[in-house]
């Protein structure tokens, strides 16, 4: 044979092959181990709106793919998408629909979010009872390694301040370490949305802080959310439904803001303009109620030696009582001591007009005001409140 003509054959074969390897379909493929039982299903599922992200049953099931009993699964429908998107893969370890998501058992989370897009290939790792926990990818992209950082955050924060803790919410004292830990688990996920470049991710966490979608203890995250999002990513769809959710008639009075000037009815019968009794340094203006454990304590473990220590010094306390039967209230607040400062209520319970106002729905909750009347902390109690105040008066 001629040496020319076998160089050119043998180079059309590799041209071809070459070819073929370039034009071979993306996959997403890997392995689950330890499936429950064999023919086990692994679904591709894509959040089309923002609260679909990390929510059960909302997401489009876009592709599902048996789990083999070697545990090898591999996606054969994939969506033609040129921009990276998120999606989610889950196993389900019930007969359960293929987009139930499992957000109950931090570490038995039965699902995993990923980005991907056309021509990727992602080689996936994971365990069945474990998916989400020991979940993981081949060389993966920088915007994936932000989701397993994200993912080890979770993990990390969970176990820290969540694991196999108990509270008697029934007690006031463990009302409130329940919801600090909460709030501490909650802050180690709002440090890496605050600080990743990628948006996917940080709605992804944004989702994770709250599943249930309640930000009122937090809504200063949102804000700053829309914040950095709408100037990097403007036009995108979930940043536009973000910038919706942080409107200020949606939030509650935020750190910074001026607390509205209110008219409130006092429990002296008269009625009051909040700007009108002031604090010369600080206000507090607290929610309580005489059914409401943790308010009780407050009153009288934290309320009360702060207004006897600060009181003449500039420190006043208003406090507003979701309150409807006014012999209740008036018993309690002098129970307590909290007779002794300004006290209000609308005497409509939870219909109360103030609460309203200024967007709140849950107690124990408070405003640290300074003596303009800017908001310059909030929420804080026990301990916490007590050094802000001490701080205050000592400098």
């Amino acid at each position: 044979m001629d040496k020319n003509f076998f160089k050119i054959i043998t180079g059309a074969v590799f041209l071809v092959l070459n070819l073929t390897a370039c034009n071979s379909p993306a996959v997403i493929s890997g392995t689950v181990e330890g499936a429950e039982k064999e023919n086990t299903k692994i679904y591709l599922i894509q959040p089309e709106d923002l609260q679909h992200v990390a929510a059960s049953y909302l997401g489009k099931i876009i592709d599902s793919a048996i789990v083999h009993s070697d545990g090898r699964f591999k996606f054969n429908n994939l969506p033609d998408t040129k921009e990276p998107t998120l999606y989610e893969l889950a196993v389900q370890p019930t007969a359960k629909a293929g987009n139930y998501f499992n957000n109950d058992l931090n570490t038995r989370a039965n699902y995993m979010p990923i980005i991907w897009q056309n021509g990727e290939h992602l080689q996936i790792t994971a365990r069945f009872t474990e998916f989400q926990k020991i979940f993981s990818i081949d060389n993966p992209s920088e915007i994936n390694r932000a989701l397993l950082n994200l993912r080890n955050i979770k993990q990390e924060a969970y176990q820290t301040h969540l694991a196999n803790k108990q509270w008697n919410v029934e007690e006031g004292d463990e009302l409130m370490a329940k919801e600090h830990a909460v709030l501490q688990y909650q802050t180690a996920l709002m440090e890496f949305a605050n600080s990743t470049p990628h948006l996917l991710p940080a709605m992804v966490t944004l989702r994770w802080v709250s599943p249930e979608n309640d930000y009122e203890r937090i809504p200063e995250f949102l804000v700053d959310q829309c914040t950095k999002w709408k100037v990097k990513e403007a036009d995108h769809p979930w940043v536009k439904q973000l910038c919706k959710e942080s409107e200020p008639k949606n939030l509650p009075v935020l750190i910074g803001d001026e607390f509205p000037n209110i008219q409130l009815p006092m429990m002296t019968k008269d009625t009051v303009l909040l700007n009108d009794v002031l604090g010369k340094k600080l206000t507090i203006v607290d929610l309580w109620a005489s059914w409401c454990a943790p308010c009780r304590i407050e009153n009288r473990k934290v309320l009360a030696p702060l207004y006897d220590e600060y009181h003449d010094q500039g420190l006043q306390i208003l406090a507003y009582a979701l309150e409807s039967d006014e012999r209740s209230w008036k018993a309690a607040a002098k129970r307590d001591g909290a007779d002794r400062w300004l006290q209000s209520s609308d005497l409509q319970g939870d219909d109360a007009p103030f609460l309203k106002k200024i967007r709140v729905r849950t107690i124990p909750a408070n405003f640290i005001l300074n003596n303009n009347g800017v908001v310059i902390a909030k929420n804080l109690h026990g301990e916490e409140l007590m050094d802000l105040v001490r701080s205050s008066f000592e400098k």
